[in-house]
């Protein structure tokens, strides 16, 4: 298994309620340092607690990753970077392209693609974007990766779409190799179909439990087989929230502090051992035998995000600890 670590980039991300690339690109040399196999952004042009029945606390700031994750690469050596994952609305998919071959050239190839269909509309009304509907918005996503797929193959492209229309365009100076490219969501048929098409991967977040995923799992296989794809070809990551302590009362206490820091009603019902049911929580013992149970399943990587908002690092300790207990004996050091 392989573990990656959601880098903080939003307003919300540290204690501070400040952000800045420094920040950001700080905790990625950390996480190198510590054993994690990769870190990942995520992109809006501002957050807000609107979905969590939170009214009146405005907009909240966030880092744009492709530029943010180009930081990082200069700052890192081993580190795979990823988006988790990019709007495609937000971005013409020759530019994109453009962005991301530049991105995979400058990090040596470590650069993974994620990408979705976007959901979040108080950002697409206030920066003048189209939000359509769900239907729309997935053939933008569905036509982006058809661009991109052709122009990461360096050939000349035509293409004629609903985002974008090219005339024998040519993607020079080319990326490495064609970024792994992953689709981002929670899994319904249309975009496991779409992922089975044209992705070399699906990731979902935050919380899930190895019974619920299992039955997403058998959905992946039925998506790869009415493709005409072996199932085996086809990559599976999960994002989950976790807090740990070195024993159940540490475990415990860590949740509380997480439930009492939540906005609005986003731990509404929650208890330890709901937290503990569908996310990567507990004692190093209890997380381990969950990382086991995900392994099992095909998951290949999982990215942590160590507080109960993702992209946030509230108590580092979080992360050094997961780092010492989880990741080391995972690879019996």
């Amino acid at each position: 298994m392989r573990f990656g670590l959601s880098l903080p980039h939003y307003g919300f991300s540290l204690p501070s309620g400040e952000i800045s690339p420094a920040d950001a690109i700080g905790w990625a040399t950390k996480a190198e340092a510590l054993g994690f196999d990769s870190v990942w952004i995520s992109d809006h042009f501002f957050y807000s607690y609107s979905r969590y029945g939170v009214s009146d606390r405005g907009y909240l700031g966030s880092l744009e990753p492709l530029t943010t994750l180009a930081a990082v690469a200069a700052a890192t050596e081993r580190v795979r970077l990823g988006s988790l994952v990019l709007c495609t609305s937000f971005r013409h998919p020759a530019l994109l392209a453009k962005a991301v071959a530049s991105l995979d050239l400058l990090s040596g190839g470590r650069f993974d693609l994620g990408m979705g269909a976007g959901w979040l509309a108080e950002e697409y009304e206030a920066f003048g974007y189209p939000f359509g509907t769900v239907g729309e918005r997935f053939a933008v996503l569905e036509d982006t990766l058809v661009v991109l797929r052709a122009l990461f193959e360096g050939a000349s492209v035509s293409h004629d779409g609903p985002s974008a229309t090219l005339r024998e365009a040519v993607l020079l100076p080319a990326p490495e190799r064609r970024p792994p490219t992953w689709l981002g969501g929670k899994g319904g048929p249309r975009l496991l179909g779409l992922a089975a098409r044209h992705a070399d991967g699906w990731n979902t977040v935050w919380r899930w439990s190895p019974d619920a995923y299992r039955e997403k799992v058998e959905d992946v296989r039925r998506a790869c087989e009415a493709e005409g794809r072996d199932p085996a070809s086809f990559r599976l990551s999960v994002g989950l929230h976790s807090l740990i302590g070195e024993d159940e009362a540490a475990s415990r206490a860590a949740f509380e502090r997480g439930r009492a820091a939540a906005p609005g009603n986003a731990m509404t019902g929650d208890d330890h051992e709901s937290w503990l049911a569908n996310t990567l929580s507990g004692t190093p013992d209890q997380v381990l035998e969950r990382v086991g149970a995900f392994e099992d399943l095909g998951v290949e990587e999982i990215v942590v995000a160590p507080w109960v908002l993702p992209f946030a690092i509230h108590e580092p300790e979080q992360v050094e600890l997961f780092a010492e207990r989880v990741i080391a004996p995972s690879r019996g050091d």
